[in-house]
């Protein structure tokens, strides 16, 4: 199992910058594979960005590519998102998931990939 808490959501104007981390526990080691992903009202969740916590590989969706960035903190178990020139666009629900990473056809931030999932932490952004 593997437990997964959301921290630094919050307000902001368009243009801001968030950081929002997810801090890992459990014991389930194979799921080194972390992503993120966010839910705007009255739309489907979609993938933001992911990382294979072995290589340190990652995948940025196109929507936040140049704005968003990840890292991993191994010694405490947490992988940040950094936002910066948030947009009114970026307004969700954002949450943090683990699965197993497997080389497939699967696209890198295809929610079937993850198996856990963190409650979620609000992110608003005002224009």
């Amino acid at each position: 199992q593997v437990q997964l808490e959301e921290s630094g959501g919050g307000s902001v104007e368009a243009g801001g910058s968030l950081k929002l981390s997810c801090r890992r526990a459990g014991d389930d080691y194979r799921s080194n594979y972390m992503g993120w992903f966010r839910q705007a009202p009255g739309k489907g969740r979609e993938g933001v960005a992911a990382i294979y916590r072995g290589s340190g590989s990652q995948f940025i969706a196109d929507s936040v590519k140049g704005r968003f960035t990840l890292s991993q903190d191994n010694a405490k178990n947490t992988v940040s998102l950094q936002m910066n020139n948030l947009k009114p666009e970026d307004t969700a629900v954002y949450y943090c998931a683990a699965g197993i990473f497997s080389r497939d056809l699967r696209p890198p931030l295809s929610e079937s990939r993850f198996d856990y999932w963190g409650q979620g932490t609000q992110v608003t952004v005002s224009s």
